[in-house]
């Protein structure tokens, strides 16, 4: 149906009463633009017109009076005056009549049980009857649907105004509570709209046929509800809304069922008329003609109505402050488009939608692009939304990046119903914004956008008969030219929904790695790293790391059993192929390391299933030994020990075969270095002979990680050879390292054989002093200038004394005599070492030009390792809790890289014991103290330190009863420090200002520990000393809070003691700066089967997306294109927005054991960030209506991509569990 411009800006100057006030607010504004809404004469020439003048003048006639009448008698029921309750029954149910009340309509619907069918023939035997009655029992439905417990009299009907009767029922509204129906939280509310809504299409269609069009029914009933829709009351505007919107719906598919009746009667009378004279029937004729008649007087008045329902409540409610009412509007706009594609589907009323792309609530957003979808899925539409595309494809685009994740997953839906049904499509500039969200951490979005991905991929591809080869090819291509994330783990995943099948396609993987000519070299490696990562998802069936959003997944019985099924044919295609590929590729230490990942995820029994298997299962022996003769590196090495430790494993039946093909390795190794052993120890190696030896001891050390080596007796020989070296000064770093390393895990391995076996007392004394000798030189090897010997030989000593102390031998008491505490010497080693090499600023550091924030990761990543190490000495009570108070006095200052760390240093230690924990806590204030203020008394200095304690005071909690103890102890300790005895030669009082320190903690304080707190001051304070500022603020940290000035503490603060005047400077907000995430721990351990350290990385660096300004000048547009134009009432709707480009991000290549990891040095507090929207959700402002979204977009913020981390486990449990 057209929709005449004027006439719709006429009723867009309606006045919204919805747009100031609250909404409960009893207020009817009276409008000076309501006069101009009055329709005047209009042209006879626009029958549809005409049909709504009459609409009004049969609305006048009727008891309820019309929209536009309605709003001239509006009237402004002032604030503050009483209320007078209006006539009302006692009981809801009309005088004299017998039939349906509005109450058993109202619970019809409430309940959800009734058929909505038998509850509307009830109500319309009783509109027969009288249907003024009817038609009230009607209006009280809707009144006691709002929420509303006034009532609609017989009298108020025949004396009052549709505007007085909403006012009257405003004033009976219970503005109490903001609940009504439709907002009622739980399933309640759902239950309850969809009666309503099931309710009023049961109306209409009941009443298609003949009341519809009885000019009485519907109009009355349609012009209150534009009446409640613009009322101030909520509950009404919002139930009102609802209503009218989908009795609209209803008239809409009557509407289009009158005009296939009326196209199909025309085309008969055609075909009659048609005929010559003497074979026409006249009655046929007559009778046709007067069906034409009446069908266009039907649809005119359908027209009417739905005109005048459209432009009163539409119009003004689709940009209502409340979501629920413009996400309703929104939804049965697409629903009238879909239905009635003639006169709805036209510019006209897309506009509606496109503006809506912009709102502020997700909920809306949602809802239109849900209605786009419906629309860009019939073929026959598209050519209608050529222009909407191109005016609002931008916005569309820009909208997978929007923050509510629902709508992004629904954005990539529609875009892909645009690429593939416009004749345009998406250009590849607008896809190259989308394909980094494969990678997001969101999983529905990352698959979302890895199903778009899949159909652009295959659309690429052309039709042959390759198979998967094609797809294979393309995927290498993109996965090598994105250059977004360096893991294919997230990319499998987010595929995985979608081209399952093909990644599940093991024998093109494997024939494409097999053949001589083929990949190039870097196409292989992408290949092996996602047949690996397709590997892994099909034999464990759950998401990597990063996307499980904090839920533990639970298979269900179907998942299990398609894993199951993949496990078993991964086995059975790899077992004879996997010793292949690794003979191709041994030589690649990258690609050699992923393959060796395969059998980890095999059904490992099945090599015991037939005599074919167990020949191939000494094939993969044999190349994994020789692996591991041929290669150094780390990774290798690494991959190797992994493998070994699970073909060891006691639960197979061919593990024996295994630890025999391994322990002749080890014997073959330990050959090789007793070898050289003699010229090393002589001191008379060469430099061939010293890289041999130290290869061998790296070999054995990786593989004394999975299997024990106890019994090659290379404890002794390592020992001896690290005293050599040590008194020569000849420090080789590899054979140092690696010689610590095989003596540590022999040590490992010794306990855990005598916690299995129950040895002799003397082998008991011999393990000993063995840890004894070893200790001693892990001591001297903390004072070494080799930082990689320093740190190795620091992160071994925290393992052992953690394994040999007296917490770890509690279960067994024979094993007492193995108990090992740190001397003092070697305590003061360790906290020095934290104080020189952990705790120490990066500008300190000695790190090289080149490469250096690749060298900031790792030295951070070094530091956190050692720091959670000595935190669990402390914890584990291998040091005293004093021990922690150099780790404590740290906490502010180093929040941002060791923060975690440190909390949970302070939350476990009072778990031991919180008084000491305290004192220690109040120690380290008082040592930081000592070591800043004594020499230059700086108030910058001091405010750092009230600063840390404020912090660690937070740490106590907020139970004041709990904590008692621990306070008081703190505020003891400090008051006897602030009042200690100068020495000689010191300042006297010196330590007075430690009171102003102390104040951060009164706040933890009980009444009653005030006062005998007070009094404790009085009798420790020198009364030369009462009147110093320090003191008397102190006290009145003391003082209960209603007796504290807060105005005099600020001036008496701002004083300073003379001899330490210093310029007051601003305090630092190390709180902005964030805290890394509890995740983020890093193991200080070494041993692999128990205290692996697990890999600190994000697989991303976070950039700051670049927005493009772009600016393009107003060009005239035609007449059509300014369609979409907003009008100036409705300015706050922004209809567009400019797409940011997302540059890659470039890699960082790590060796060792931390390849594949990057952290961006700028924010370790959380997972690092690439793509992200950021938005202010306020609250519903007054006097607001849809504010514009751009903020979405323009705001700098980033996508959260998912950590890549190998352990779903948290870090911090697993050092402190």
């Amino acid at each position: 149906m057209p929709s005449d411009d004027l006439v719709l800006d006429s009723f867009e100057e309606l006045d919204d009463f919805s747009d100031s006030g609250s909404d409960f607010e009893a207020t009817i504004k009276s409008s000076k633009q309501r006069k101009k809404a009055v329709l005047g004469p209009q042209p006879p020439k626009k029958p549809r017109l005409r049909a709504a003048s009459r609409l009004e003048s049969i609305s006048s006639r009727s008891p309820i009076p019309s929209t536009v009448e309605a709003s001239k008698h509006r009237q402004q029921v002032p604030r503050g005056i009483p209320r007078q309750a209006s006539p009302r029954p006692e009981r809801r149910v009309n005088e004299g009549n017998q039939d349906i009340s509005a109450e058993n309509i109202y619970d019809a619907v409430s309940s959800g049980k009734s058929a909505m069918v038998t509850i509307v023939d009830e109500w319309l035997e009783s509109y027969k009857r009288s249907r003024e009655v009817g038609l009230l029992v009607l209006i009280n439905f809707i009144v006691q649907s709002c929420g509303c417990k006034g009532v609609v009299s017989r009298e108020m009907i025949d004396s009052m105004q549709n505007a007085d009767i909403i006012g009257t029922l405003t004033k009976e509204f219970n503005e109490d509570s903001g609940n009504y129906p439709l907002c009622t939280p739980g399933l309640q509310q759902k239950r309850f709209k969809a009666g309503l809504c099931e309710f009023a299409q049961a109306l209409v269609r009941s009443c298609r046929n003949s009341l519809v069009f009885d000019e009485y029914l519907f109009p009355s009933l349609l012009s209150l509800l534009t009446g409640l829709s613009d009322s101030q009351v909520r509950a009404f505007r919002h139930t009102s809304t609802l209503l009218a919107m989908k009795l609209m719906t209803g008239l809409v598919e009557v509407a289009v069922m009158v005009s296939v009746q009326l196209q199909t009667t025309q085309r008969q009378y055609d075909m009659e008329n048609s005929k010559r004279a003497q074979h026409r029937a006249s009655d046929r004729l007559e009778e046709l003609q007067a069906n034409i008649s009446k069908l266009q007087e039907n649809r005119e008045e359908l027209s009417s109505m739905i005109n005048a329902t459209f432009r009163g409540v539409f119009v003004h409610r689709y940009r209502d402050r409340l979501p629920e009412i413009r996400a309703a509007c929104i939804e049965e706009l697409g629903v009238w488009q879909k239905t009635d594609p003639e006169d709805f589907l036209n510019d006209g009323y897309l506009k509606y939608l496109g503006w809506t792309l912009h709102d502020k609530q997700s909920p809306v957003r949602l809802q239109c692009v849900r209605a786009l979808q419906g629309l860009y899925q019939e073929k026959e539409f598209i050519g209608r939304l050529e222009l909407f595309t191109s005016r609002f494809k931008e916005r569309i685009l820009s909208m997978v990046l929007d923050k509510d994740q629902d709508v992004a997953v629904e954005v990539f839906s529609l875009l892909q119903q645009i690429q593939q049904r416009t004749e345009e499509g998406l250009k590849e500039e607008d896809c190259a914004h989308i394909y980094p969200l494969v990678y997001a951490s969101h999983r529905s979005l990352a698959s979302a956008a890895g199903s778009f991905l899949y159909n652009k991929l295959k659309s690429v591809i052309s039709s042959g008969n390759q198979g998967n080869v094609a797809f294979f090819e393309i995927l290498i291509s993109f996965y090598i030219q994105s250059e977004f994330h360096e893991h294919g783990t997230y990319l499998v995943d987010s595929l995985w929904g979608v081209a399952g099948s093909e990644l599940r396609d093991w024998e093109t993987m494997t024939t494409l790695l097999l053949q001589e000519s083929g990949l190039i070299y870097e196409e292989e490696g992408v290949l092996i790293e996602l047949m690996m990562c397709a590997i892994r998802q099909a034999a464990e069936a759950t998401p990597p790391v990063g996307r499980t959003q904090g839920k533990k997944m639970v298979l269900s019985m179907k998942d299990k059993k398609i894993q199951e099924q993949d496990k078993r044919r991964i086995t059975t295609h790899f077992v004879p192929l996997l010793p292949q590929l690794l003979t191709k590729y041994s030589a690649d230490a990258q690609k050699v390391s992923l393959l060796l990942k395969a059998p980890l995820y095999f059904d490992l029994e099945m090599y015991n299933s037939a005599q074919w298997l167990e020949k191939h299962l000494d094939l993969l022996l044999s190349q994994v030994c020789g692996i591991v003769e041929k290669h150094t590196e780390h990774i290798v090495l690494e991959a190797c020990a992994v493998l070994a430790s699970a073909l060891c494993s006691v639960r197979y039946t061919f593990s024996s075969r295994a630890h025999r093909a391994f322990s002749q390795l080890l014997d073959s190794l330990c050959e090789w270095f007793s070898a050289y052993l003699g010229d090393l120890l002589q001191g008379i190696a060469d430099e061939d002979e010293l890289y041999s030896a130290a290869s061998a001891l790296k070999r054995i050390a990786t593989l004394g990680s999975a299997i024990d080596p106890t019994g090659w007796k290379i404890l002794d020989p390592c020992i001896e050879l690290l005293r050599s070296r040590l008194e020569s000064g000849d420090l080789e770093k590899e054979l140092m390292v690696s010689a610590l390393r095989c003596a540590a895990y022999h040590l490992m391995w010794a306990k855990v054989n005598a916690v299995n076996s129950k040895p002799h007392e003397a082998e008991l004394k011999r393990l000993k002093k063995q840890v004894h000798s070893f200790t001693r030189v892990c001591q001297t090897c903390l004072s070494v200038n080799q930082p990689e010997i320093r740190n190795q030989a620091f992160e071994l000593l925290c393992d052992l004394l953690l394994l040999y102390s007296v917490t770890s031998v509690r279960s067994e008491p024979a094993l007492q005599s193995l108990v090992h505490p740190p001397s003092d010497s070697l305590r003061s080693e360790l906290a020095a070492f934290l104080l020189d090499y952990i705790f120490m600023d990066p500008e300190d550091a000695d790190l090289s030009a080149e490469d250096e924030e690749e060298m900031k990761i790792r030295l951070l990543q070094t530091k956190r390792s050692q720091l959670a190490g000595y935190c669990k000495l402390v914890i584990y009570e291998v040091l005293d809790l004093t021990a922690a108070t150099d780790v404590f006095k740290h906490y502010s200052k180093y929040f941002k890289d060791f923060g975690d760390i440190i909390k949970e240093t302070v939350s476990r230690s009072k778990l031991i014991n919180p008084v000491q924990s305290a004192k220690a806590v109040c120690l380290s204030l008082q040592q930081l103290f000592s070591e800043k203020l004594t020499e230059a008394h700086s108030r910058r200095n001091l405010l750092e330190i009230k600063d840390l304690a404020k912090r660690l005071a937070l740490s106590f909690g907020i139970d004041l009863n709990r904590i008692r103890k621990p306070v008081m102890a703190v505020h003891m300790d400090g008051v006897r420090f602030a009042f200690r005895k100068s020495k000689e030669g010191e300042e006297q009082h010196a330590n007075v200002t430690f009171l102003e320190i102390l104040s951060e903690f009164s706040s933890k304080l009980l009444q009653q520990d005030r006062v005998v707190l007070a009094a404790f001051l009085k009798s420790e304070c020198p009364g030369a000393v009462l009147s110093w500022p320090s003191v008397r603020m102190y006290q009145r940290s003391l003082e209960p809070r209603s007796s504290a000035k807060p105005r005099e503490q600020e001036e008496e603060e701002a004083v300073v003691v003379p001899s330490r005047e210093m310029p007051l400077a601003k305090r630092k907000r190390t709180a902005s700066q964030g805290s890394v995430d509890k995740e983020l721990w890093l193991d200080g351990s070494s041993i692999r089967s128990g205290l692996t350290t697990p890999a600190f990385t994000s697989t991303a660096l976070r950039r700051p997306a670049k927005q493009q300004a772009t600016t393009k000048p107003r060009a005239a547009q035609s007449d059509v294109e300014s369609v979409f134009d907003k009008p100036e009432s409705e300015d706050d709707l922004s209809s567009g927005s400019h797409m940011r480009k997302v540059k890659p991000s470039k890699r960082l290549r790590l060796s060792s054991n931390q390849t594949s990891a990057t952290l961006d040095q700028r924010d370790l507090d959380s997972h690092m960030n690439l793509l992200s929207l950021s938005q202010n959700e306020d609250g519903e402002g007054e006097g607001e209506e849809i504010e514009d979204d751009e903020s979405d977009l323009d705001s700098e913020s980033a996508y959260t991509l998912p950590s890549t981390r190998h352990t779903s486990v948290s870090a911090l449990d697993e050092l402190f569990d």
